[in-house]
């Protein structure tokens, strides 16, 4: 009597049994991201609104100046000018609803990065795919603060260039100049850092209306709430929101005469922008680890 021969089933390797590269998953979050029409329109039409609001002051500014005797551009050595009688250059690149509103853009992209996965019920296929849930947020973030650290840059160096530009026979600037690298940069990285703070806010709420209201109440809201220069505990809180922690690193050195009571430091400054940074990431990386889809 022959023995029959009993081959063994044949194991096939598919996508869900090998590990996902971590450049896989850079890939697909890219695609992600690209995928939504609203991150063209968003992008596409904030940053043209963003230098356009910025370019518009100084215009204005070079017409006001060339019907009007011009002030000297800083007072004499000793001599406690007025921060109201100087006309700062600077500022005029770096207009507070300009920032603002990209904060608001940055931080509204980061969020719908996050929580569209969730309303959708994307989320549950990608988790399905990649258990590894942090380093599919870990490439998320890394997206984003790729392609908003480009942005930031694009509208920081062309706001910064074309107004200079315009103001450039009423002291307008040069990146040499005190301040002026430094406030570029700033805003640069402001992007990236309101990217992030939204998608750490997206993965805590989940919800778009929900979410995009906490970004602006945290981004824009809260700093107008501390204000203040009664109470000094009122002024600190303000002065460790990224928006205060901007304006104070946009300042112009040469230009500021005027006494705060308590002013933000430029390294303490720096130090928001990279505690906020972190904070955002370890927040985002934890709730999606411990929190169902």
């Amino acid at each position: 009597m022959t023995a029959q021969t009993v081959s063994e089933p044949k194991v096939y390797a598919t996508a869900v049994d090998s590990p996902a590269r971590f450049r896989n998953l850079l890939t697909a979050e890219w695609i992600k991201l690209w995928s939504l029409r609203s991150t063209y329109w968003v992008l596409g039409v904030g940053a043209p609104a963003v230098i356009g609001i910025n370019v518009n002051s100084a215009r204005t500014n070079a017409q006001r100046l060339a019907h009007q005797p011009e002030l000297p551009p800083a007072p004499p050595p000793g001599f406690p000018a007025k921060p109201e009688m100087l006309f700062d250059p600077l500022a005029a690149a770096f207009v507070d609803p300009a920032w603002q509103l990209l904060m608001v853009i940055a931080g509204s992209v980061g969020a719908l990065a996050v929580f569209g996965e969730y309303t959708t019920g994307l989320i549950r296929t990608t988790f399905a795919a990649v258990p590894a849930r942090s380093a599919v947020v870990s490439a998320k973030a890394i997206v984003m603060v790729a392609v908003m650290l480009v942005l930031g840059t694009v509208v920081a160096g062309a706001s910064f260039g074309v107004t200079q530009m315009i103001l450039r026979d009423h002291h307008g600037m040069s990146l040499g100049d005190p301040g002026a690298l430094r406030a570029v940069v700033a805003s640069a990285l402001l992007a990236p850092l309101c990217a992030l703070v939204g998608m750490a806010l997206g993965a805590l709420v989940r919800h778009a209306a929900g979410t995009v209201v906490a970004v602006v109440g945290v981004l824009l809201m809260v700093p107008a709430l501390f204000t203040g220069e009664t109470y000094r505990w009122v002024k600190e809180i303000g002065n460790a929101m990224p928006l205060c922690a901007w304006r104070a690193l946009v300042r112009n050195p040469a230009r500021d005469y005027a006494a705060e009571k308590y002013p933000v430091p430029v390294g303490e400054a720096w130090g928001v922008f990279g505690g906020w940074a972190l904070v955002a990431a370890v927040v985002m990386v934890v709730v999606v680890r411990r929190r169902d889809v």
